[in-house]
């Protein structure tokens, strides 16, 4: 046996979410409005988010919130997912490490996403909203929220980064499967893709510019409509807590607890999902788990970027936050990696990477995807290309632990398969990416 397999009832399916912000000593910065840079609020986001996550977002002082039933009873389709142990791949590393995944990818859309676009649909649905819109990049959020979005009888329109919407061309059907319609960004369909398109008509995009045409276009749609965000935003963290919330647990069952926590990155949603339940305890003074956020080398925003405010979007039409960026006009390089191709880090993991409560690093593409070729062999899961980021820096620090001698326990998350990505792996295989 390869693996040995924790999970939980039903019933301990979590019910609350944590909001890390409640327990920060240094808070993060207010997001400034762009027009008037002064301090948002929930009326100015409610603009352009549901007004529960709204709240959500600017909520500083309550550790735990609610669930609500029917999101939890929608998590039950396929939560809790498994905590694995991966006893192939510390063999094949010959590494005394122990190696634990939470196994994100056995979500009806492939990954971890869904566990925000069911909450986000349904206080959209809540608030009687008719249409949503939204941005993806490798596609794995737009798919969710078309999902979601179905499920909650909503209208999804979604700006899909042009490259990936040209590489993986089976997300895109994924979504209109659902129900979506899916436009490649930037597009002639918004101002802001046009001004993009006219001083670069050969833009290939990025979650900037995709961010500014859907902010765009609901702010602009007569009917009442409201934008989703996949990652970035504190309320976006907030729901995915729920998968650190689930391998607490399970590494209880297991009887051990992580020495390290390693979660790719591209905004920080599935990193602070895993990550923020169990940082609590450092917190607290109670636990010294390493947390390590891993990039792509050609985004590197938390190891090469800058500590300030800038815009989400190309456009400038978003908030300010105060983040680690390379700047909203940056352009990433074409990876295959399209959920980690952002300028920019949330506003609250950048605060705690900034307070020394996390680390950061990056991984060049051709690692990424050794490490993923690696880990199915060993494993028997083909890893989407944003995982095999995490994968790569566990088997770093698995090597380091052979090194030494010491058998640390390692827990990454895989934020999903890799099965809509076997072109990129196909390109691989032909020895084309760099």
């Amino acid at each position: 046996m390869s693996q040995k397999r924790y999970f939980l009832q039903e019933d301990q399916i979590p019910s609350q979410w944590y909001n890390i912000q409640a327990d920060m000593k240094t808070k993060p910065a207010p997001m400034l409005d762009p027009s008037t840079k002064e301090p948002v609020s929930v009326e100015s986001l409610s603009t352009i988010f549901s007004e529960a996550c709204s709240r959500q977002e600017l909520d500083f002082s309550n550790r735990w919130i609610d669930i609500p039933d029917e999101v939890r009873e929608k998590y039950k389709y396929y939560r809790s997912t498994p905590l694995v142990r991966a006893y192939g791949l510390e063999k094949a590393l010959d590494t005394p490490a122990h190696i634990y995944f939470k196994n994100e990818s056995v979500s009806p859309v492939g990954s971890h996403k869904l566990n925000s676009a069911l909450a986000q649909a349904w206080y959209c649905k809540q608030e009687g909203v008719a249409n949503v819109t939204t941005e993806t990049g490798a596609g794995q959020w737009g798919t969710a929220l078309s999902y979601a979005a179905s499920l909650f009888g909503l209208n999804a329109a979604v700006y899909q980064v042009k490259i990936s919407y040209e590489q993986k061309p089976y997300r895109r059907s994924m979504m209109q499967i659902f129900g979506a319609q899916v436009t490649p960004s930037p597009s002639m369909s918004t101002r802001a893709g046009k001004d993009i398109l006219t001083v670069d008509p050969n833009h290939q995009g990025s979650l900037g510019t995709a961010i500014s045409e859907a902010v765009e276009l609901a702010r602009t749609t007569p009917e009442k409509c409201k934008y989703t965000l996949g990652s970035t935003m504190s309320h976006v963290s907030l729901h995915q807590t729920v998968i650190g919330l689930e391998a607490e647990m399970q590494m209880e069952m297991a009887g051990e607890y992580p020495d390290e926590v390693i979660a790719c990155f591209g905004g920080g949603s599935n990193f602070s999902g895993l990550a923020f339940p169990f940082m609590r305890h450092n917190i607290e003074g109670r636990t010294n788990t390493r947390f390590i956020a891993v990039e792509p080398e050609s985004c590197p925003k938390m190891t090469k970027g800058k500590f300030e405010y800038d815009f989400g979007d190309e456009a400038g039409y978003t908030p300010l936050i105060k983040m680690y960026t390379l700047g909203h006009k940056f352009k990433p390089a074409n990876i295959h990696a399209g959920g980690l191709r952002y300028h920019g880090a949330g506003a609250v993991v950048s605060q705690l990477y900034h307070d020394g409560l996390m680390e950061a690093m990056d991984i060049p593409q051709l690692e990424s995807f050794d490490a993923g070729i690696l880990f199915a062999k060993a494993e028997g899961i083909v890893p989407a290309p944003e995982s095999c980021h995490a994968i790569a820096a566990t088997v770093r620090e698995a090597l380091k632990c052979k090194e030494a001698g010491e058998s640390k326990v390692l827990l990454f998350n895989l934020t999903g398969h890799g099965l809509m990505d076997m072109s990129a792996y196909d390109q691989y295989l032909r020895g084309n990416l760099y």
